[in-house]
């Protein structure tokens, strides 16, 4: 997908900022951990930070974090949960911190909005030597099988080709190049993935499927009937007919240097 075709689906999460807030899932604490193991430092920059799902998993570890967020309705419902969390507005095409002053910058489900021939000069920019970029991706597990048939009920738009484990290796093991011949600013890509779930009901989990960039941007009549549909498939999964089931996830993550 282009930048420009890129845009309306990034920008499609601030009018749905308390339910993204409410519905997404945080992340694998092993698959932070995993993700900071090549830092030299403690100092890390969540970009991208949305309502600060994955700035919480950070500031509970102690990391010495900041969170950067461009929409204004995510940050204000970020800054609202974390306040003792250092929240700026900015992007990743233009951070607005110092040059050389984190240890790591880490996206959660951010990365592919990125514009990388802007955004990477910026996250080499502000990373200090050996620095490490790490996208981090919550993905479905469709090889529970209830999940993979949620998958076709669900259709493209509702799990696409980042949301399941094998399709999410290809899809992102290119996320930290730029789309042109620019200069590539990280080195080889290490892929991995980290098991992960959400206690959800058949409700909550529409809530939370309704999140999706794919969903948000349909009309309105068409995302009702998906919405319908894959009501209407947990309301009459065994798995998922009855009270709170777990929901089977991995944290997957792609982590790079700094070159």
């Amino acid at each position: 997908m282009e930048q420009d075709e890129r845009q309306p689906y990034a920008a499609s999460f601030g009018p749905a900022a308390a339910a993204y807030a409410e519905h997404r899932p945080d992340y694998a604490r092993a698959a932070v951990r995993w993700a900071l193991a090549r830092s030299p430092g403690p100092r890390v920059l969540d970009l991208g930070a949305g309502t600060g799902k994955l700035t919480g998993v950070l500031a509970a570890a102690r990391a010495d974090v900041v969170a950067v967020e461009p929409d204004p309705a995510m940050l204000t419902e970020l800054r609202r949960s974390l306040p003792a969390v250092r929240a700026l507005p900015g992007s990743a095409e233009a951070i607005p911190l110092p040059d050389a002053s984190v240890d790591a910058v880490l996206a959660g489900n951010a990365l592919h909005w990125f514009d990388m021939a802007v955004a990477g000069p910026e996250i080499a920019r502000v990373l200090a030597p050996g620095g490490v970029l790490a996208g981090l991706w919550n993905v479905l597990d469709d090889r529970v099988e209830w999940v993979a048939r949620l998958a076709r009920v669900g259709g493209s738009a509702v799990v696409g080709p980042r949301d399941t484990p094998a399709r999410w290796r290809t899809a992102t093991a290119r996320a930290h190049l730029p789309d042109t011949g620019a200069t590539a600013r990280f080195g080889s890509p290490e892929q991995a993935g980290f098991p992960h779930g959400q206690r959800r009901t058949a409700d909550s989990l529409v809530a939370t499927l309704a999140t999706r960039a794919g969903v948000l941007v349909m009309p309105e009549r068409e995302r009702q009937a998906a919405l319908g549909r894959i009501r209407a498939f947990l309301q009459t999964e065994p798995a998922t007919a009855r009270g709170e089931f777990t929901l089977p996830m991995q944290s997957c993550v792609l982590r790079v240097r700094r070159l």
